[in-house]
């Protein structure tokens, strides 16, 4: 059971420290820790055992779910860097953002009374799906310069995408319950 506590994520599963990642091999990765670590094979272990067991799986889960997400990877990246990044105080002043971000707020409210809910929601989240991809390689792209500047430009790009996870979040959830209301 050989999982330092201490180490990056990246260290943890393996993989050089970048934005751009193998996604399959830290879905092997993963799957081939949580294995080792598993609980369920420390079951007749001494408490000690059983309580590393637990809190390596604990790592090795948060692990994986920072990394798989480039959100959240992007974030952690800026920290290991030493940028902190926080939602209080990354905002934009980009008025085209805003303006596009207030007019997919009313297309999302405005799909219950569309003629096929459906359908709309299902436009607007694939404009939404695409826009968080566009955001998602510029990303990358911002990881592979260097200095101050690329760095503001990556968290400024990180702002924008929680706008649209946020907006991903919303019309999941409005989904759902357009077919509750269908039931």
């Amino acid at each position: 059971m050989a999982v330092d506590l201490t180490s990056s994520h990246f260290e943890l599963f393996g993989l050089p420290q970048s934005f751009a990642l193998d996604r399959e091999l830290l879905d092997s990765r993963y799957r081939e820790l949580q294995r080792t670590v598993h609980p369920d094979r420390f079951v007749n272990a001494g408490e000690q055992e059983r309580r590393l067991s637990l809190q390596r799986a604990a790592q090795i889960n948060e692990g994986y779910r920072i990394l798989k997400d480039p959100l959240r990877r992007g974030r952690y990246l800026l920290e290991l860097k030493g940028y902190p990044f926080s939602d209080e105080q990354h905002t934009t002043n980009d008025t085209e953002f805003l303006t596009e971000q207030m007019e997919l707020r009313e297309a999302l409210a405005g799909i219950r009374t569309a003629a096929d809910p459906f359908m709309a929601l299902g436009s607007l989240m694939d404009r939404i799906d695409a826009d968080f991809a566009a955001l998602t390689g510029a990303l990358e792209a911002g990881f592979t310069g260097n200095g101050s500047d690329r760095t503001d430009a990556v968290a400024a790009t990180l702002m924008k995408m929680q706008f649209f996870r946020r907006l991903q979040e919303e019309a999941l959830e409005l989904e759902a319950l357009l077919e509750d209301e269908q039931v």
